[in-house]
Formats: structure tokens, sequence, C-alpha cells
């Protein structure tokens, strides 16, 4: 099973939408939810750049979540090794590699 700080697969999207923001969620990121989160209409979701979430910090060989005991619900729900992120990998293993160019 590839360790989360290798894949990073599960960051990543085309969708501005893509981590939808409870209000919960936007209470525990605190200081740091309005430089990390967006507004689409009346719901929030993480920003996203250059095609992750904002959260994510990308160095050669390591994806690391800068809010990782802030995350949103649906980033602490996505199980290590589950077919849900089996799935996440397979489709975006190839954008991960992007992120270093």
């Amino acid at each position: 099973m590839v360790e989360c700080l290798q894949c990073g697969a599960c960051c990543f999207s085309r969708l501005d939408t893509y981590v939808r923001v409870s209000g919960d969620d936007h209470a525990r990121l605190g200081e740091a939810a309005d430089a990390l989160t967006a507004f689409v209409g009346n719901r929030c979701y993480m920003r996203m750049e250059r095609g992750h979430c904002a959260a994510l910090e990308v160095s050669p060989g390591r994806y690391a979540c800068r809010i990782y005991e802030q995350r949103p619900q649906v980033c602490r729900d996505l199980e290590r090794g589950s077919p849900s992120c089996e799935a996440e990998r397979h489709e975006k293993s190839e954008r991960t590699l992007l992120a270093l160019l």
C-alpha cells in the first residue's frame, strides 16, 4: 500500500468545487479558513491552485497536507488503501507527477 505522503492523488482535481467544506470544517480551519477556502454561491470549498488543493505542499517525492490536523471531514473520511483511495490513485496518478514540473 502506497503511503499518503508519497501519493497525494486524492488532493488533485480540475474542479473548483472538489472538496466541500462544512461549517464545522470552516471553524476547525480557524485563521487559515479565509486563505484556503472559496465560496461558490453559498457553498464553501477548499481553494484549488495549480490543479490541487491549496493546502497541499508539493515537493519531489512528497505530498503533504499543511492542515492535516484541521482538514475537512471529507478528507478525514477517505481511508488509505480503501476502494475510493485506489480509484483516486488510478484516475489521477499522472497529475501528481505533472505538479512537479
